[in-house]
Parts: structure tokens; sequence; C-alpha cells
């Protein structure tokens, strides 16, 4: 059986906090989309990519089991300045 993967490309600043251990939650906004992609479904690891980068540079790849999400409400600089409610995905080891 394969595993189910969650594939999140993300831009370089974020990698880099992920990366470093400064960042443990990936946002994404609480939209048709990603309800659609997130609740009821089951993954067994997240590829946590900066860009999108070729099929096997693993350089430009972090993978973490999947550990779920909490939806939140934050104020973050990339959604605006307004609080916007969110999937924060979990990103531990």
């Amino acid at each position: 059986m394969s595993k189910r993967i969650l594939h999140l490309n993300v831009n370089g600043e974020y990698f880099d906090d992920v990366k470093s251990g400064t960042k443990g939650e990936e946002y994404r906004v609480f939209n048709d989309y990603w309800s659609k992609r997130l609740e009821g479904r089951e993954y067994d690891e997240i590829h946590y990519k900066k860009g999108y980068p070729k099929k096997g540079d693993m350089s430009k790849t972090l993978i973490f089991p999947y550990n779920g999400y909490a939806v939140k409400t934050i104020t973050h600089k990339h959604f605006g300045q307004e609080p916007v409610k969110v999937f924060a995905i979990f990103l531990t080891k």
C-alpha cells in the first residue's frame, strides 16, 4: 500500500524557519479547497517543500509524520492585517 502524502509547497522564508526549528506549524486559509484536503482525511506523511523542487531534490524537502491540525484564528502578514481562520498543520517529528 502506498503512503498517503500531504504535499505543502512554501516560499524559502517559511521553509528555512521550519528547518531551523523556529516554526512548528504551517497555515492554510480555512476554505473549501483546504477543507476538502484535510477534514476527514488521514495522511501518513507531510512533504514540506521549498518552492517546487525537481523530482528527487531532497535538499528542498522536509518529511514529517502527519500529526493532524488545529483550526485557529490568527493574524499573519501573509494573510493581511485582519484576523483570519486557518488550518494550523502540525510539523513535528
